[in-house]
């Protein structure tokens, strides 16, 4: 890398590596007279760039925001669960514990009664409003109703 050209054999004068000489310099210089001229915009446009990248890209301030605000309504989701979950484990407790408890469910909800006890279903009115009995023969309660 470090040898020297030898420029005889290639026919080159002194006055035509004076001009590539002069047109390197020439170059040079424009292109130093041009960074002078365009250095403020050019950074001012990167600095612009910049700027709408860090408010409206991917990571910048808009999608921070709407990251922490995703955040928050799931922190209260979680909360309101654990509520409900705290709830539920207070019920799941009393269930274990209360005898009281456990005999209201399996009254209500499951229809037994104490020996000697008698249950009465009463059912609701028909609210048909046809004003007619649209219940089963009267000696048949167990048929279903007829309907035209």
């Amino acid at each position: 890398m470090g040898e020297r050209v030898n420029l005889r054999h290639y026919n080159i004068s002194p006055k035509m590596i004076e001009a590539a000489d002069q047109r390197l310099e020439s170059f040079a210089e424009q292109m130093g007279q041009f960074w002078r001229r365009n250095l403020l915009w050019i950074l001012l446009a990167g600095l612009g760039l910049l700027v709408l990248q860090d408010v409206f890209g991917v990571h910048g301030v808009l999608a921070m925001r709407r990251a922490q605000h995703e955040a928050t309504r799931e922190q209260q989701e979680i909360d309101r669960m654990n509520q409900e979950n705290a709830k539920l484990q207070n019920r799941v407790n009393q269930l274990k514990t209360d005898p009281q408890a456990i005999e209201r469910i399996a009254r209500e909800q499951m229809g037994l009664a104490r020996p000697g006890e008698y249950i009465f279903k009463v059912s609701p009115p028909n609210q048909s409003g046809s004003g007619g009995s649209s219940s089963a023969h009267p000696s048949r309660p167990d048929t279903p109703a007829k309907t035209n």
